[in-house]
């Protein structure tokens, strides 16, 4: 594997690995299916996992999966804030905290914005937290 380094110096994998489309089983992810094919892309030095708090029961299954397979120190999550969906400095920080506990963990390395656009969507999903400021 290939890697480069964040701003802070850590090794960042150049495959990333795209939660979105865990394989589906009834009405959630087939966790075992997905344990195997993380576990190998993690075994083959993929180590930057993305996710989003709107892929169905994408975040919850990464967090599980990731206790199954005992290997959050060894790798970066990132997860995207649905700018979209939130109003106030207190509903993105009612979010985050979902989004760890879905997650099982105490941090996440990478917060992105979902679904920016162009400038404008970058203004406009900026305000609230400019006032926070």
């Amino acid at each position: 594997m290939q890697y480069r380094k964040d701003r802070k110096g850590n090794d960042i994998s150049l495959l990333g690995y795209g939660c979105m489309r865990f394989t589906k089983k009834g009405g959630g992810v087939d966790l075992d299916k997905a344990e195997r094919e993380l576990g190998a892309a993690i075994d083959g030095g993929v180590n930057y996992l993305d996710t989003a708090y709107i892929y169905p029961g994408n975040e919850a299954a990464l967090g599980q999966l990731l206790k199954r397979l005992n290997c959050r120190d060894r790798v970066y999550i990132a997860t995207k804030l649905p700018h979209y969906m939130i109003k106030s400095v207190q509903g993105a920080e009612k979010l985050f905290q979902e989004e760890l506990r879905r997650l099982q963990t105490d941090h996440i390395d990478y917060y992105l914005k979902h679904m920016l656009t162009d400038t404008a969507t970058w203004k406009s999903s900026s305000i609230w937290a400019w006032r926070a400021g």
